[in-house]
């Protein structure tokens, strides 16, 4: 899989792609494409948003 997150995003299918938490909508070539990262316990959790609307959206749940 080619990482999602890369600054070209390029060579990205919707397949392949990361879905927005909030949404749900797969984020192939987004601008605003936000990632929030945890670490606990060792374990690493990346959450995919497709915008900061989703973020914000997420944040108020």
């Amino acid at each position: 899989m080619v990482d999602p997150t890369s600054d070209l995003g390029e060579d990205v299918s919707e397949e392949d792609a990361p879905e927005c938490v909030q949404c749900g909508d797969p984020i192939v070539a987004e601008t605003d494409h936000r990632v929030r990262t945890t670490v606990e316990d060792g374990t690493v959790d990346h959450r995919h948003f497709c915008s900061d609307g989703c973020l914000d959206e997420w944040r108020d749940d």
